[in-house]
């Protein structure tokens, strides 16, 4: 990524000229210059220069009257999904552009540059060609805070060549295999790589935390190697704001204890008497696993550290604010080693869910993860790419399981006796929270006997609700401890379908239900000699851990919308034509 391509060259420029501006600015260059009609290329060493001949000399430089225009050299069959965005406003926080950015699609990377200029630079990549384009019209030249965005595109690796004798900008053919170098990282690590700490603190030291002229706060930036939000404007009037701390594992802690120190001091300065606790912000999503079963987890915390933890009540929560505020009370050392395990539990069921969705975009191609809203979004400091929550019977993305509205489907999901009451929470609250999470109905059905051990979960919702649901399920028994800490959690899922195609399920000498098996690591059994329901309904069975379970299912309503597809093929054919004469057989 280090051939820079140099637009609005005059006529009379020469290779001569070039060379002067690029020794007049002290730009290194590794190659001669290939100037031509209007433009020009040049090979820089590195990419720290390329950045640098951008930065300084694009739109700024004048020769032979006219404006040079810099960016970085991109062949056709690259400009996919990646851009470069330039002239960011130097104060301009994260979460208000990830926000501008995540309106023109979804970003799947978002990572800053290092350079030497006052404003920030990222490398942004898109999911699709089209979204990436939209950045292009609506963003470059687009005034931020006296800023104009720069943006251009940048070699995507990746993307597919578009075949032979594709040329690059303007008649430059294209070169040589792409470049393996990867940009620069950073103050601030990739979108996702890592969840940030988010700490809430007392308006009343916030100017504390950031010092005269912000040197408070660049210097703890400096120290800790972190990239720190203070979200001064959020929640106007609030007793408290928000902090945003990227960084590593290690970085953030060490930026938490200086912050709190910070703190102790001034309540000293000012003569301020009350205690003031650690306060973290967490993803519902995680604090299940962090608590543990029966508080178990938060329990050794508190011990290891000799802390007091609480947690805010679910009933706090809201769609659009879905953090819990996790408080500990202690001296400063022992906050300090509670925040390091509190975020190792929270990192751990960040991880573990983010591997969870990578291998689940693996084994059901098309489906929109990002429309699942398993994942904390909208909270600033985490990626924009995934979407929001989405509201009851708003199912986001949900055309890629096919054209329109998808249709709905009904799951029986057996879950241990012993855990229903987990699923239901303290006076229904968690499986409402759940169902309106989803956008699935979500019913328990009364046991079969005093002694019944399985008992069954109805859901009802189409395929991504269903995933969304039967996901949190899963992951529930698991927190809970229904399932061994080395065990997966495996569940037996019942579906019912027409009696009529069961055969298709089971495959001409039990082949397609082995190909099943094989494909999914479900087992999968349509017994045998079932008399149908009143709707002519037979059950299939399908047993194992979540994703297994996920991918037999969709296989399974594969086959069945085959199987209604034929039927209308067939209906169609039967009907009579225009003028009741029925259809002519076809000749043989």
């Amino acid at each position: 990524m280090n051939k820079l391509y140099i637009g609005n060259v005059s006529a009379e420029a020469s290779e001569e000229d070039f060379e002067s501006i690029f020794e007049q600015w002290k730009i290194p260059h590794s190659g001669p210059f290939l100037v031509k009609s209007g433009y020009a290329f040049v090979d820089c060493p590195d990419e720290k220069a390329a950045m640098r001949a951008i930065d300084v000399l694009s739109g700024k430089v004048e020769l032979h009257g006219k404006l040079l225009e810099v960016e970085h050299s991109v062949p056709k069959r690259q400009r996919s999904c990646k851009l470069q965005i330039r002239n960011i406003p130097p104060h301009m926080q994260w979460e208000v552009l990830d926000s501008m950015l995540a309106q023109y699609g979804t970003v799947e990377s978002c990572e800053q540059v290092n350079t030497d200029t006052e404003t920030a630079v990222v490398n942004v990549r898109y999911a699709a060609k089209d979204q990436a384009r939209l950045v292009m019209e609506k963003l470059n030249g687009y005034m931020m805070e006296n800023y104009a965005l720069k943006v251009s595109y940048i070699p995507d690796e990746t993307a597919a060549p578009e075949g032979p004798g594709v040329g690059g900008r303007r008649g430059f053919n294209a070169r040589g295999p792409p470049r393996s170098g990867s940009p620069g990282m950073g103050a601030r690590p990739k979108v996702q790589s890592d969840i940030p700490l988010r700490v809430l603190v007392p308006t009343q030291f916030v100017g504390a935390i950031i010092g005269k002229e912000g040197a408070t706060i660049r210097n703890i930036t400096k120290q800790t190697h972190s990239k720190i939000d203070i979200h001064r404007k959020e929640n106007a009037g609030a007793a408290e704001k928000p902090i945003t701390i990227h960084s590593t594992p290690e970085g953030c802690s060490k930026a938490c204890t200086t912050i709190m120190e910070i703190m102790q001091k001034e309540a000293l300065d000012t003569k301020f008497t009350e205690e003031i606790p650690l306060k973290i912000l967490a993803h519902n999503n995680f604090v299940g696993r962090l608590i543990g079963k029966e508080g178990r987890n938060l329990k050794k915390i508190e011990q290891d550290t000799g802390t007091k933890i609480t947690i805010s009540p679910l009933q706090d929560l809201t769609l659009y604010n879905p953090e819990r505020t996790i408080t500990v009370k202690g001296s400063i050392e022992a906050c300090s080693r509670a925040e390091e395990e509190v975020m190792k539990k929270v990192r751990e069921a960040y991880e573990s869910d983010m591997a969870a969705m990578n291998l689940q975009s693996n084994l059901i191609p098309g489906l929109n993860l990002n429309a699942l809203g398993l994942f904390p979004s909208g909270t600033p400091g985490m990626g924009p790419s995934m979407s929001n929550f989405p509201p009851s019977g708003a199912h986001g993305g949900c055309s890629s399981f096919g054209q329109g509205q998808p249709e709905s489907e009904t799951v029986h999901l057996f879950i241990p006796a012993l855990a229903v009451g987990a699923i239901i929470g303290k006076q229904g609250q968690h499986i409402k929270q759940l169902s309106h999470f989803a956008g699935a109905s979500i019913k328990i059905a009364p046991a079969e006997g005093m002694d019944a051990k399985q008992r069954m979960v109805i859901i009802v919702g189409p395929p991504e609700a269903q995933f969304k649901a039967q996901c949190r399920i899963f992951g529930k028994l698991k927190e809970e401890n229904f399932f061994g800490p080395k065990e997966e959690v495996k569940l037996e899922a019942h579906i019912k379908v027409p009696s009529f195609a069961a055969g298709r399920v089971i495959g001409k000498g039990g082949k397609t239900v082995n190909e099943l098996q094989n494909l999914t690591c479900a087992e999968v059994v349509v017994p045998r000699d079932q008399t149908p329901d009143e709707n002519d309904q037979v059950i299939v069975k399908i047993s194992g851990h979540f994703f297994a379970c996920q991918l037999a299912q969709r296989k399974i309503q594969e086959i069945l919308a085959q199987v209604r597809r034929q039927q209308q093929q067939q209906q169609q054919q039967l009907k009579p034509q225009p003028g009741g004469q029925p259809p002519m057989p076809r000749r043989k």
